[in-house]
């Protein structure tokens, strides 16, 4: 009898430390898991700075070459400051939503949304040889952090101009809404998506860019798409994809309209 009780009260001891055990590894995973998030968040900063960073760029250098010019200096400095804007606002929501924070969702005009994104890309897409046509109605409204939304839209337009690079082609931006969601539409008619790429495009550090067959001007880093998945998440909304090598991606976003009242 009194053995059993003993290996009673040894089994207690061993499952009293394992559960210790237990609770110091849960604990030191949420750390380890919080500066994956740091880490995860800075990659994504980086990627989204320097989307708005690189097209001012371009434009003092070609200020620069031609001093005489003093509009296009002006134009430079304008797109440079606008830019430096959006990069700060984008720096703060991005560390909000890393921190876990609520930011303020508000009705917004989805056509000046996108009017707003091409300003600060400062690029030409007709001269890459790529037709951009955007069929948003002027009354459409979405319920968004815009900058949020703007970066969304950004990733999936540079995305798209890539996969049209050099030949060329057709970049529809369109949206229509439903009873209960908004749904946007990206689309092109680039190279497309391979079938095995598909089910791992929106994972974080997946890219098809450093691909010998990629088009695309720069290696990706694999966070443009997961960003997005994360910001139509944080809206309780959803992003997908479809495509075919050869005939061009579709990105659709659904995104829920207010309740009403919470406007």
């Amino acid at each position: 009898m009194t053995s059993i009780i003993e290996k009673r009260l040894c089994l207690h001891r061993e499952l009293a430390d394992q559960r210790a055990r237990n609770s110091a590894l849960q604990q030191e995973l949420a750390q380890i898991e919080a500066l994956a998030n740091i880490g995860t968040a800075s990659y994504m900063i980086a990627h989204e700075i320097n989307n708005l960073l690189t097209p001012p760029a371009s434009y003092a250098a070609l200020a620069l070459r031609n001093r005489a010019d003093a509009s296009l200096a002006e134009k430079a400095l304008r797109k440079t400051v606008q830019n430096c804007e959006r990069a700060t606002k984008v720096m703060e929501s991005m560390l909000a939503m890393a921190n876990g924070q609520v930011q303020q969702k508000k009705e917004v005009p989805l056509a000046s949304l996108v009017e707003e994104v091409f300003d600060c890309l400062c690029r030409d897409f007709a001269k890459d040889g790529i037709t951009v046509e955007v069929r948003i109605p002027e009354d459409l409204v979405v319920w968004a952090v815009p900058v949020q939304i703007q970066q969304v839209l950004m990733n999936l337009i540079l995305n798209a101009r890539d996969a049209m690079l050099p030949r060329g082609g057709i970049l529809t931006i369109k949206a229509r809404e439903s009873a209960e969601n908004v749904h946007i539409e990206v689309v092109d008619t680039g190279s497309g998506i391979e079938p095995g790429d598909l089910e791992n495009i929106f994972n974080s550090f997946f890219t098809t860019k450093t691909n010998e067959g990629s088009k695309s001007t720069y290696s990706g880093c694999g966070l443009g798409l997961a960003f997005c998945r994360k910001i139509a998440e944080a809206h309780e909304g959803c992003i997908s994809v479809e495509s075919k090598p050869s005939e061009g991606s579709t990105f659709k976003i659904s995104l829920p309209k207010p309740e009403q009242g919470s406007s």
